[in-house]
């Protein structure tokens, strides 16, 4: 049977996270492997994503934090793998990260997202499963697709359990990278990133700035609508569900929803696919 887990972000006010509690609530009918809750840039959020993750995991759910090293001494990351592990997590999306904005790269102790899955293997052994990102589009600052795919080989190597991809709209871009990296002797799952389409102004920007391509088709069409948003969600929920019927005919382990804290969209997905 068919898996799915859902990505959280951490709200700002106490409305924001009373409407995310009950966006978990309706999403946990529905039997996810886990929630994730993201981690902001140089550790912003960190507060936030440890009082998303509590609430998460008292509700009985499996929940997988990030932890992004950028910005944060192995002290620091040192302390919160020991919170997360007092609490009970046994989950971790481990990550780079991004620096805040006018931060410097120097000073940091781990640079990368495979620093910090050894660091935590060091530190934790085999306590945590470790999920790592991957990009079939490539990193927006990867210098190559090859040097890319490089960099996962060596989160893989240095101790990831599986791997979630930022999202697509192009299921031959997730088939491409799975048989390279195979190729390359990496066996773990690798977890389709799935990004519901509901407004596409949004989405544009978005996938500017993290190098998601929408394919010209798709984009012209929603440019067409408009802001005919009943059109966009509806057309955006056939292409998203069949592309999703295509990776899981051919072997995509699970799904991974990013709701942007919102239900419906992923859940209309999902119900096509069950």
């Amino acid at each position: 049977m068919t898996t799915l887990s859902f990505e959280f972000f951490p709200t700002k006010t106490e409305e924001g996270t009373e409407k995310l509690l009950n966006v978990r609530d309706e999403l946990a009918a529905y039997n996810p492997e886990f929630f994730s809750v993201t981690y902001g840039a140089g550790g912003s959020t960190r507060d936030r994503t440890y009082a998303i993750v509590k609430a998460i995991h008292e509700r009985g759910i499996a929940a997988a934090p990030h932890l992004a090293c950028i910005g944060s001494s192995k002290a620091e990351i040192r302390e919160i793998l020991k919170e997360y592990q007092d609490l009970g997590i046994n989950r971790i999306v481990a990550l780079r990260g991004d620096l805040p904005s006018g931060a410097g790269f120097d000073g940091t102790e781990l640079r990368y997202a495979n620093d910090l899955v050894e660091f935590i293997r060091e530190e934790t052994g085999d306590h945590y499963t470790l999920e790592v990102a991957a990009y079939p589009e490539m990193h927006p600052q990867a210098t190559s697709f090859e040097a890319d795919v490089q960099n996962f080989v060596r989160k893989v190597k240095a101790g990831a359990d599986s791997a979630i991809t930022q999202y697509f709209f192009n299921a031959d871009s997730y088939f491409y990278f799975v048989d390279r990296v195979q190729a390359m002797g990496v066996d773990i799952p690798i977890i389709p990133g799935i990004m519901p389409i509901t407004n596409y102004s949004k989405l544009a920007r978005f996938s500017e700035s993290c190098g998601a391509e929408i394919p010209r088709w798709i984009r012209k069409q929603l440019e067409a609508y408009g802001d005919d948003s009943d059109s966009i969600k509806k057309f955006g929920e056939e292409v998203v569900t069949d592309m999703c019927k295509r990776l899981l005919e051919g072997g995509a382990p699970s799904l991974h929803f990013y709701s942007m804290n919102q239900a419906k969209a992923s859940l209309d997905v999902w119900k096509n696919l069950i």
